[in-house]
């Protein structure tokens, strides 16, 4: 029950954390070398493929088992595994021996399960904790502005650690950093690459101490049922999640805010994953990469306020259409792969994924209740990644297709030529896929929400 008074949002212990949380988890220094990382370990390109695919099957497995796990022992001990996991996934990569290459394929393959486990357990269930809290002590009119704020200190962490990152990863700045303030020492790659890691590690640390700080809300205390044996809570999670489906199932809105979610998310996701690829194609040397991702992260702080006004401002129905608009636009112009401003396109991208993330997250919150919010948002979490890894697994054969094409029309092209080629032509592909998403959610939208009128009001 809300208290009479209602606190400012962040005067609230767990909206402070919240947005802490967010910060230490995401920030990762080695993002911005990210696959070099797993080659100069000594891997192969096959070998990161494989282990990023175990990374998605573990959180497609575990989204939502650990979203009802949360709404049923509580927020902040799933919360705080998901710190120690952190923790534990950095520890394996920072002091794993580098002579023992079979040693440093399991301990990387043990990293992407734990880090797939972490992200599950951490997707849904920190969100549940920050708007129920803001329920009880706030106003849960003040989402939007609580959004708008993390996504913009997270944006911020964007900035740090895609510069710092590559930066403390190169022995030669490194040494030249170390020499200037009189070290003699000279240290090589195979230190240097470890130090993203270490700080890494250091959030993971100051992630566990944010959520020892969290508070259970009083709803979550109130609705726990007592102690049960391993097996009882496991059949109940089951129920749980089943419960949460069948809601999901029988609210037509929500289950339209997950579908358009969706359908956005999986493409513009492909398209930043791919974006080194595509800036070579588009004449941009790959010394100012860095710098376009610390760009990206900029657009990042001042898009999700762009997004607290559209929904008050705007119904549910014509931010979709808003959001629509954006990702076609963006996608036929990365399709003419205009040199240098091509550039444009890739931030319109990186905008929808915000805006995205930011209205999936409003609208659900705003209708979902608080003994099943956490695994509601875990279902999100479960639709985005499934479709995620589907459209890679159809992109790649899509790929693989127009290359044997290619290469049957002209034998003599180079390797490089032929990828080029194959790439340019993969990607016009997707917009007239998106078109098509887009149309086959608006119909199946307007069918479910016959009967209703909540899409076309603003709040």
């Amino acid at each position: 029950m809300k208290t009479s008074s209602f606190s400012p949002p962040f005067a609230i212990v767990n909206i402070r954390c919240f947005i802490a949380f967010r910060f230490f988890f995401n920030a990762r220094f080695y993002y911005p070398v990210f696959t070099i990382l797993f080659l100069d370990y000594g891997l192969t390109i096959e070998q990161f493929a494989l282990l990023n695919s175990v990374w998605a099957a573990t959180i497609v497995l575990a989204e939502v088992p650990s979203g009802a796990l949360a709404d049923l022992i509580g927020r902040k001990p799933l919360l705080l595994t998901t710190s120690l996991l952190m923790v534990c996934e950095m520890l394996l990569l920072s002091f794993v021996p580098l002579d023992n290459i079979t040693l440093v394929f399991w301990a990387f393959l043990l990293n992407r399960i734990l880090s797939g486990l972490a992200e599950a357990m951490a997707s849904g269930a920190d969100e549940a904790l920050a708007y129920d809290s803001l329920v009880e002590q706030g106003d849960k009119n003040d989402w939007p502005v609580v959004l708008s704020v993390m996504m913009r200190v997270k944006s911020l962490g964007s900035i740090i650690t895609m510069s710092l990152g590559a930066l403390i990863y190169d022995p030669a700045i490194v040494n030249k950093v170390t020499h200037f303030f009189g070290s003699t020492a000279t240290l090589s790659q195979q230190t240097t690459m470890r130090f993203p890691i270490y700080l890494t590690l250091v959030l993971g640390i100051l992630s566990c101490i944010t959520t020892v700080l969290m508070q259970e809300t009083r709803q979550t205390e109130t609705t726990r049922e007592p102690a049960r044996s391993h097996l009882q809570n496991g059949v109940h999670a089951l129920k749980l999640t089943w419960s949460a489906g069948v809601w999901i199932m029988k609210t037509p809105f929500a289950l339209v805010v997950i579908l358009f979610g969706m359908g956005f998310d999986h493409i513009l996701r492909l398209l930043i994953t791919m974006t080194s690829q595509y800036f070579r194609l588009i004449d941009l040397p790959e010394a100012i990469f860095g710098i376009i991702g610390g760009a990206m992260a900029i657009v990042g702080l001042f898009i999700p306020k762009v997004a607290e006004k559209m929904v008050q401002r705007y119904s549910p129905l014509q931010n979709m259409l808003w959001l629509s608009a954006i990702s076609l636009v963006a996608l036929v112009s990365i399709a003419a792969y205009i040199p240098y401003w091509g550039i444009l396109p890739i931030l319109l991208v990186s905008s929808g994924i915000m805006l995205t993330a930011f209205f999936t997250s409003h609208y659900l919150n705003r209708i979902a209740e608080s003994h099943q919010r956490a695994t509601i948002l875990s279902f999100k979490g479960l639709a985005f990644n499934l479709a995620y890894g589907l459209i890679g697994v159809a992109f790649a054969g899509l790929m693989n297709a127009i290359r044997e094409h290619n290469q049957a029309l002209a034998p003599g092209l180079s390797e490089k030529a032929l990828e080029n080629i194959s790439f340019q032509s993969a990607t016009a592909w997707l917009s007239p896929y998106t078109l098509m998403v887009i149309i086959v959610i608006m119909l199946l939208a307007r069918y479910l929400l016959r009967h209703t009128t909540v899409h076309r009001h603003a709040g």
